[in-house]
């Protein structure tokens, strides 16, 4: 006997791929839909594949047929997708929505919309919880259209029950913009030494693809109306991940630590942040049951080998153009050999 209907939006994304796998795994009879239609090869043959532009009018709508018993949205961005949701209440029994932890702002209304303004990066209490404040809701920046997504979406209580996921720094194979590839290339490169800003002490914390599947599991079974973090049982420093990835692959490599903020592209990585950013789980915890499948750590094999072969003959712009697209050049070693040598 099944759980139900299960309808994925977003399926062949990071996320997706492991929310599908979990949701079958826990009996659900699955719909993956997707703008390409594609499947993976990690799918068992009974999840059902569509392919679906949900920005085309009525696609949403045709797709769903006679509807589902669980909708779960991976790629809804703002107002819009949250109003086509509801829009279509009647044909959805719940839903589980991916938001982000960029909602969320700090005291002196700091939030990630303005960590590239002097003293701009937001000082959020340790850990932070879903109560904290957030930003305005808008159409401006990936974070207003977020907050605004949610605030749609919950607007509808019991019409549509939904699950929000503010999910942290997401991590795992198929990520378009993988932050383990700056210390995994460096590795492969054989650059004897790495610079981190801030001490090597940058708290940003990461959220598995698996872990973030589990809550969509547990959520999909569970309907209500609520609001979670989503994120991995620990928050490591960026120094603490350069060891991890170097035990991976077997690396040796000298870190070198400077205080203070990055000089340019030196001692920047893609966890670089002048405060800690840590959420609190223990919401999900008690709300669903929520245990984490899989640590940081243990995670780490799979990611890197999935990121050596997707890198292989190919230049990391083209590889990866989730990173690409910051137009920052993440592997500058003339930079950092200029400052390393200004030291000395």
């Amino acid at each position: 006997m099944t759980k139900g209907n299960a309808f994925v939006l977003g399926a062949t994304g990071q996320v997706g791929r492991a929310s599908v796998r979990a949701l079958v795994a826990d009996g659900w009879e699955v719909t993956a839909a997707s703008r390409g239609g594609a499947r993976d090869d990690g799918w068992p043959d009974g999840v059902r594949t569509v392919r679906l532009d949900r920005n085309e009018e009525g696609a949403l709508a045709a797709g769903l047929g006679d509807g589902c018993d669980v909708l779960v949205d991976i790629v809804a961005y703002d107002a819009g997708h949250g109003r086509q949701l509801t829009g279509l209440a009647d044909r959805i029994g719940s839903a589980v929505v991916v938001s982000s932890g960029a909602v969320y702002e700090d005291e002196r209304g700091r939030s990630f919309d303005t960590q590239d303004r002097p003293d701009g990066f937001p000082a959020y209490p340790v850990p932070l919880a879903e109560g904290w404040r957030t930003v305005a809701p808008g159409d401006a920046t990936y974070g207003t259209r977020k907050i605004a997504l949610e605030r749609e979406l919950l607007a509808a209580g019991d019409a549509l029950p939904t699950t929000l996921l503010r999910a942290g720094a997401v991590h795992g194979p198929y990520c378009p913009g993988p932050r383990e590839l700056w210390f995994v290339k460096r590795a492969l490169d054989g650059r004897p030494v790495r610079v981190l800003a801030y001490g090597g002490t940058s708290r940003f914390h990461p959220a598995h693809v698996d872990n973030i599947a589990e809550l969509v599991r547990l959520a999909a079974a569970a309907p209500g109306g609520r609001v979670l973090n989503a994120a991995d049982p620990e928050a490591p420093t960026v120094a603490e991940i350069g060891a991890a990835i170097d035990a991976v692959l077997g690396a040796e490599s000298e870190t070198v630590l400077m205080e203070g903020a990055p000089q340019g592209t030196v001692g920047l990585t893609p966890w670089t942040s002048e405060h800690p950013v840590v959420y609190d789980m223990t919401a999900a915890e008690r709300e669903l049951g929520y245990r984490p499948v899989v640590s940081y750590a243990e995670s780490l094999p799979e990611t890197v080998e999935w990121l050596t072969g997707h890198l292989r003959g190919r230049e990391w712009r083209e590889a990866f153009p989730g990173l690409a697209k910051y137009r920052v050049d993440l592997f500058d070693y003339a930079a950092e050999d200029a400052w390393l040598a200004s030291r000395s």
